[in-house]
């Protein structure tokens, strides 16, 4: 069994028996974070980073600092997290997986998007955006990263998913309507929208995307700050 935390946006952190992680590490200035918690609170064994936009990045490179955890994300990414004083860094790339320990697996897989640091007037390429399949204690739980619908999701669904993690917002992702279709193609036990609500721009009712899922798995919508169990 491992807890899932919804930190808000597209975070989200992972405790199973012996190891944690976080994917998209978004909490300084993230306005879905209404609940006092700091980038110093964070603990966790791994980081991991689906793309370079900074509403994703956040604070990867001061929380893997802090924790000394092991950084994964894709290879550019990855690199240039390492040169910003990441000690432990793992670049991985689309389609790649590897097994860090007994109970804990990732593999990469694609996502529709794109992928830059922007700094001011410098854009720096990070690479492809990615998503995350990873299997802790068994379970395994897929994160699309930021990414429109694409029909290899049915064979990421053939790795039999216990919990799905998608994008609702549209406008820069995949809106409620192509989410669904997403659940159908992916098969997980449950589901729980994502990226639905920091900014008016990407605002939806994650009850409509319940709606439209209906009876083709559980769906989980929980506020920023709260967790379950898979």
């Amino acid at each position: 069994m491992a807890k899932v935390r919804y930190v808000g946006h597209s975070c989200v952190m992972v405790e199973g028996n012996n190891t944690s992680f976080i994917i998209d590490p978004f909490i300084t200035g993230n306005p879905d974070i209404t609940y006092g918690l700091k980038a110093d609170d964070v603990k966790v064994n791994y980081v991991l980073v689906t793309h370079g936009h900074g509403d994703h990045i956040g604070d990867a490179v001061a929380i893997a600092k802090n924790n000394n955890a092991t950084l994964i994300a894709p290879y550019e990414l990855a690199t240039y997290c390492q040169n910003q004083g990441v000690e432990n860094v793992v670049p991985m790339h689309i389609g790649g997986s590897r097994r860090f320990s007994d109970d804990f697996w990732v593999k990469l897989t694609i996502a529709h998007h794109g992928s830059a640091i922007i700094d001011g007037n410098n854009i720096i390429y990070t690479g492809n955006p990615c998503g995350f399949v990873v299997e802790i204690d068994g379970k395994k739980l897929y994160h699309a990263g930021d990414t429109g619908l694409f029909m290899d999701m049915q064979l990421i669904g053939e790795l039999g998913l216990d919990l799905a993690m998608l994008p609702i917002g549209d406008h820069f992702t995949m809106g409620p309507e192509d989410a669904a279709r997403a659940v159908e193609f992916l098969k997980p036990k449950v589901v729980m929208p994502m990226h639905y609500s920091a900014w008016d721009v990407i605002h939806q009712n994650p009850e409509k995307f319940a709606q439209l899922v209906g009876s083709k798995a559980e769906v989980k919508i929980i506020k920023p700050g709260e967790s379950f169990d898979i």
